[in-house]
């Protein structure tokens, strides 16, 4: 890439607040939609069908979540990689790169729906299934997972497509997807009383239509020209990928272990309590749901600086970079400050969205909005620190510190608190998490400041 053109590029003349709204505010659009694709099922489940099939969409979870999690392997792997090679000059390995995440995409997509459909009852009881909830897990899981193939395309694609300077479109993609989902949900749950399986192809439909504009986004890539040898797979690019997006599949997968613990300790300490295993089973899955939105905030904004730090790091243009991640780090707190107050305010009015169930459930979903989510407002310190360490190519703090806030931190207070407390205590884990996280994030950063911008550390990936 000439130097002139280099020059031309937006990412590294536009003034970089300018840029950030650019690329975040699409960016936390499609995330937020992309993680209220399963609670607008639960919302209308919750109305439709009752808290035992929406405790059955926390039992799913964690099988939608290793397919999101493959999906930004690949998708912020192949941005982060993108946007250091554009910046760099390097058009034709960031071409290649590309179509290796695409073909990467299709077959983990038709891997991971095989796999899942033959073990689909199994998983159920790994991740907490009780008795009564396994009936509607296994209707919803079925269905879900025969859609995989489909919905790993968006996954996959969305970042790619942002880091081609089209956030907008991006964008797009997601709400066509979510709009399709609310409208036939109403239509499957309420109207037609196809119960939890109407819920579920709603949700595959959505990603359909989703997943349609997507590929017909690929047909004109913009910034760079990909042959039919680029698709041929590269261990060497497939490698590249993998080690920039591992972050990014550590934080999701973190998810998983989180789940699967959350609702195998409400299984073994739920009955000892007044409030039994399934209020919590679907009271905490909807309040988790509350937290990966209000972190899909935080890390769209994180993810909207990536093609900015990238491009200007690869290019040595260090404090526009700095800049950029000041900007970050302080929208994304102040955005999920506005989140608590909503939570500490309004728990009552937001659990009913999912349905009115008794006094007992009404009184447990209260003290878990409230309690869980008491920390939530550093989650974006966390967040925005890894992706950051990620996009200039600093994958091992990045990786370190993805694992800090679930693996380290969340799943073990789970555990403890759980055994000591039972399902009151589980919800101190949330904030103690969250908290110590941030405060960690924001220490390691400032330790690695000087040495990222030193020259002699400041090599592109590639």
């Amino acid at each position: 890439m000439s130097e002139s053109v280099q020059k031309s590029n937006s990412l590294g003349t536009e003034p970089v607040g300018k840029l950030l709204c650019r690329f975040a505010i699409p960016s936390c659009i499609s995330l937020v939609v992309n993680a209220i694709y399963s609670m607008i099922d639960q919302i209308f489940i919750g109305q439709g069908v009752g808290y035992l099939a929406n405790a059955a969409t926390s039992i799913i979870l964690p099988l939608m979540t290793v397919q999101i999690a493959l999906g930004v392997l690949l998708s912020d792997g192949t941005s982060a990689f993108l946007s250091l090679q554009l910046g760099s000059g390097k058009v034709k390995k960031a071409a290649k790169g590309v179509a290796n995440c695409i073909t990467l995409t299709v077959i983990i997509g038709i891997i991971l729906c095989v796999l899942f459909e033959i073990f689909l009852n199994p998983l159920c009881y790994l991740f907490g299934s009780t008795q009564k909830v396994l009936p509607y897990a296994m209707v919803y899981g079925r269905i879900i997972v025969a859609g995989f193939p489909v919905s790993m395309i968006n996954y996959g694609l969305a970042g790619v497509i942002r880091a081609d300077g089209r956030p907008k479109e991006s964008m797009i993609g997601m709400l066509i997807g979510c709009f399709a989902n609310i409208v036939l949900d109403y239509f499957f749950v309420m109207v037609f009383a196809w119960g939890i399986a109407g819920a579920a192809w709603a949700t595959i439909i959505g990603q359909l239509f989703n997943a349609i504009y997507y590929i017909y986004l690929l047909l004109g890539f913009k910034s760079v020209k990909i042959s039919k040898k680029d698709f041929v797979l590269s261990r060497k690019f497939v490698g590249k990928i993998t080690l920039l997006g591992m972050p990014s599949f550590i934080t999701q997968m973190a998810t998983v272990f989180v789940i699967m613990a959350m609702n195998n300790v409400i299984a073994s300490v739920g009955e000892k309590s007044q409030y039994g295993c399934e209020i919590p089973l679907a009271v905490i899955g909807i309040t988790m749901k509350l937290c990966m939105v209000v972190a899909q905030i935080a890390l769209g904004i994180a993810i909207g600086a990536q093609p900015i730090y990238g491009y200007n790091y690869g290019s040595m243009q260090y404090d526009r970079v700095k800049k950029t991640f000041k900007l970050a780090i302080t929208g994304s707190t102040l955005v999920l400050v506005i989140a608590l107050f909503i939570f500490e305010l309004f728990p009552k009015p937001i659990i009913e969205l999912f349905g009115q169930e008794s006094d007992l459930y009404m009184e447990y979903a209260v003290k878990c909005i409230r309690t869980y989510l008491c920390a939530c407002f550093m989650i974006g310190s966390n967040l925005v620190i890894c992706i950051f360490f990620q996009s200039v190519g600093k994958a091992l703090p990045s990786s370190a510190l993805s694992f800090l806030r679930q693996i380290i931190l969340l799943i073990p207070a789970i555990v403890i608190l759980g055994n000591m407390a039972s399902v009151e205590g589980i919800l101190w884990a949330g904030p103690f998490s969250d908290g110590l996280s941030g405060i960690i994030s924001i220490i390691v950063v400032a330790f690695y400041w000087k040495r990222i911008f030193s020259l002699s550390h400041s090599i592109p990936a590639g």
